[in-house]
């Protein structure tokens, strides 16, 4: 198998370095998935021990004059590769259901048992404030718990045996798709998730995609995804929840 790109326009070339910048700053080694129509920048890590996890997905047709996969068989349309360009992550997909979030455990005794998980999603304010609160909130402690509801409202907090320091942020928009998920007496019901502070500024210092939309979904005590939505890029950032 071989595969050929090239790259022309310069402000194409600008962009995909920093997307490229933007990974790097995240992990020291990832795996590269081609297929015919896109790119995908997979970091894997242990999710067990606190490791992170991304997925960036690029449609190739906005950055390359020439893309081409040579030797490839209908059956076997994609290749992949080990790419060594600080931390590793697990690539995760999460999926984002309008009424509720469900994960599915299978095995030999239950062919299928099904859990229902909290949810809220919430659009992000500027990513440079929220890295410039979190940077002075870093040398109190190392976790942060980050909570949001369905009336806009987010909160970064630390609390420890000493200091409690947290900081809101109001008038948020939710995303469309969580509008019906509870009653409206649960609206204002804070969804949270306690974090490793050092992986949440490591995501915020690394960021040069100048996405169009910045969400957070937080599942209740288990995850913090964010998703960075460019026009031709978006970029998924998964943090394991801290007991």
């Amino acid at each position: 198998m071989k595969f050929r790109c090239k790259i022309v326009d310069v402000s194409c070339l600008n962009h995909f370095s920093r997307i490229l910048n933007t990974i790097a700053k995240l992990t020291k080694s990832c795996t590269l998935r081609l297929t015919a129509c896109k790119l995908y920048f997979i970091l894997t890590d242990k999710v067990a021990n606190g490791g992170v996890s991304m997925w960036c997905e690029l449609n190739q047709d906005n950055f390359f004059d020439e893309y081409q996969l040579e030797g490839v068989s209908a059956e076997q349309n994609e290749i992949f590769l080990e790419l060594i360009p600080e931390n590793v992550s697990r690539a995760l997909k999460m999926a984002q259901n309008a009424k509720s979030v469900k994960m599915k455990l299978k095995n030999k005794h239950c062919p299928c048992l099904t859990v229902a998980v909290e949810l809220v999603s919430i659009y992000l304010p500027t990513l440079k404030i929220m890295k410039n609160v979190v940077e002075r909130m870093k040398n109190l402690s190392n976790f942060m718990v980050i909570e949001a509801n369905r009336i806009g409202e987010f909160n970064l907090k630390i609390e420890t045996d000493l200091v409690s320091v947290s900081t809101h942020f109001k008038d948020l928009r939710n995303p469309p798709w969580v509008s019906d998920t509870l009653p409206e007496r649960d609206s204002v019901h804070m969804v949270e998730a306690r974090v490793d502070i050092r992986k949440l500024l490591q995501f915020l210092a690394g960021q040069q995609v100048n996405p169009t939309k910045a969400i957070c979904n937080i599942v209740h005590k288990r995850m913090i995804h964010f998703l960075l939505l460019h026009e031709d890029v978006s970029l998924q950032y998964f943090i394991p929840a801290m007991a």
